[in-house]
């Protein structure tokens, strides 16, 4: 019988990656907190259906990192919504938390809203293009959350895209009028305590990725292209805004989600089956129906670490993505 093994995100929040293994073969993934339903109800379990059990944990990928570096989490996989936060693991040979990173996907921002809301109508009226979806923020008394901008790359891409905005609709102080300060107690929320909140009408609107809009079938606020960090087209656009974020610059650019397999990982060679089982055919079909978008894998870092059973199928989906 195949053995899955799933922790609920409360849980995955206080539960070490490495007390997560019940088998020396299961393979340890963490992964950003927005890919949860995608892991924890799709991926994950077609994945333990072919063998060993995937174990996970979810939380912002700034935050995995930290962990990551300083030894506190050890997982096979790292799957993180922003390259950056898998470069930072970079190092001096020897020293390194991690030597590559393969991207797969893409995303967008949107603002999701409960119909619960006493708001409702205004936000709706937003959605439909005939309220302008800055105006129906301001609404006085609406409330609005996003995630901690130095813990979760959502966070800070929440500033880009209203840095973006403010040159998009000529509007300065756009984003001090919506936001505050970058960690405005008043919006600033764990993830998993931002999406029970929203569902049960406690706010009134949250920043997503349209992954987690799809996945979780939310009513949205759609933002134009040129602003919502999702369109490759607009790349250069996107490059012109930057935000420092606890000493950190963070500068604009289509969002991607990316993958690796950790230099301390207890078993690499089951990380390996797991990234090759995401990158290829099912994974790929997985992936359209949790709303991400499948994109030709890209290489950081040195690519000679890449595993040499991985490469054959990061080459299978470049094709893939290509035909």
């Amino acid at each position: 019988m195949k053995r899955t093994a799933f922790l609920g995100i409360a849980a995955l929040a206080f539960s070490p990656l490495h007390s997560l293994r019940a088998q020396s073969g299961d393979v340890a993934v963490a992964y950003a907190g927005s890919l949860v339903d995608f892991m924890e109800k799709s991926l994950g379990p077609a994945f333990s259906a072919t063998g060993p059990a995937f174990h996970g944990e979810a939380k912002g990928s700034t935050a995995l990192a930290n962990l990551i570096r300083d030894g506190l989490r050890t997982p096979d996989v790292f799957v993180s919504a922003d390259t950056a936060a898998i470069a930072s693991l970079f190092g001096d040979a020897g020293h390194s938390s991690a030597r590559w990173f393969a991207t797969f996907a893409s995303t967008r921002m949107q603002i999701a809203y409960s119909k619960k809301s006493p708001h409702a109508q205004v936000l709706a009226s937003a959605a439909a293009g005939k309220t302008a979806w800055y105006d129906a923020l301001a609404t006085p008394g609406l409330r609005v959350a996003r995630t901690d901008p130095a813990a979760d790359p959502k966070g800070y891409r929440v500033l880009l895209v209203l840095e973006l905005a403010e040159k998009f609709y000529k509007q300065p102080g756009l984003s001090q009028k919506l936001l505050g300060d970058q960690e405005n107690p008043d919006q600033i929320l764990p993830e998993e305590s931002a999406i029970a909140r929203l569902e049960t009408g406690d706010i009134d609107a949250l920043w997503v990725y349209s992954t987690e809009a799809a996945s979780r079938g939310y009513d949205v606020i759609p933002l134009p292209p040129d602003i919502d960090l999702g369109e490759p087209a607009h790349a250069s656009d996107y490059a012109t805004t930057s935000v420092t974020v606890a000493g950190k610059t963070y500068r604009g650019a289509p969002i991607v989600y990316a993958v690796t397999i950790p230099t301390s990982a207890h078993n690499p060679a089951g990380g390996a089956a797991f990234v090759a089982f995401l990158v290829g055919p099912q994974g790929r079909a997985l992936q359209k129906k949790a709303g991400l978008v499948s994109i030709a894998p890209m290489l950081g870092g040195d690519a000679s670490a890449v595993p040499a059973e991985l490469k054959t199928a990061l080459t299978q989906a470049q094709a893939a993505a290509g035909s």
